[in-house]
Formats: C-alpha cells, sequence, structure tokens
C-alpha cells in the first residue's frame, strides 16, 4: 500500500498536524460526551492534569479555533447576551473517539500500569 493519498500526502503527517499540540486529544476526549462551554473545556484541561501551570486563555482559543478549522469540532453561538458559545464534535471528530480511546487503554497498559 502506497503512504502517501490520492493527493499526494502522507495521511500519518496529515494527522499529526491535526492533533499536534498539547491539548487537542484531550479536548477531543472531553467532548465526548456532548458540547462543553469554554470554561468546562478549560476545568476538564485542569484535571487530571500533568502538574503544569493552567493553560492560557489564548493558548486554548487557538486550539479551539484549530480543531474546528480541521472539521474536527463545531462552535456554536447562541447569539445571546451575555454570549453564549458551547463546542462540541462533529461526525469526524466522534469517529476519532475509537482512537484516543485505543491510545488510552494502549497507555495505561504500557505507561501507568508499568
Amino acid at each position: 500500500m502506497d503512504k502517501n493519498d490520492s493527493k499526494g500526502r502522507c495521511p500519518v503527517l496529515a494527522f499529526q498536524r491535526m492533533v499536534s499540540g498539547k491539548y487537542k486529544i484531550r479536548i477531543l476526549w472531553d467532548l465526548k460526551d456532548g458540547a462543553r462551554r469554554y470554561g468546562e473545556i478549560r476545568s476538564g484541561l485542569l484535571r487530571g492534569g500533568d502538574g503544569s501551570a493552567a493553560i492560557a486563555p489564548r493558548v486554548l482559543s487557538r486550539e479551539l479555533k484549530a480543531l474546528a478549522e480541521f472539521g474536527l469540532i463545531q462552535r456554536r453561538d447562541y447569539g445571546t447576551v451575555p454570549p453564549k458559545v458551547d463546542y462540541r464534535l462533529t461526525p469526524m471528530g466522534k469517529s476519532f473517539v475509537p482512537v484516543i480511546d485505543a491510545i488510552r487503554k494502549w497507555g495505561h497498559r504500557h505507561l501507568v500500569s508499568s
């Protein structure tokens, strides 16, 4: 099988670009159970973290924007005052949840229980 897709790009490299960054996979995992607001996503990143400092708002906004541009999440603005916005997985994002679950299980088996 050819390592490149029909457009001449490596699918592994394309995938890596989509999920690169410290928080993207964790954001997607947190959204698996339904829509979340910005503050809920930020709080979710603080739970079970690696002890590092809280995510900067600018960084979280950048990660959310990138995930939306890749089509993995959808930003929904309710157009209210005060503003209400939430984020949810798209069908493509939902199709990625089993992949993250497999990574989680692999990590538990080989990294946590070692």
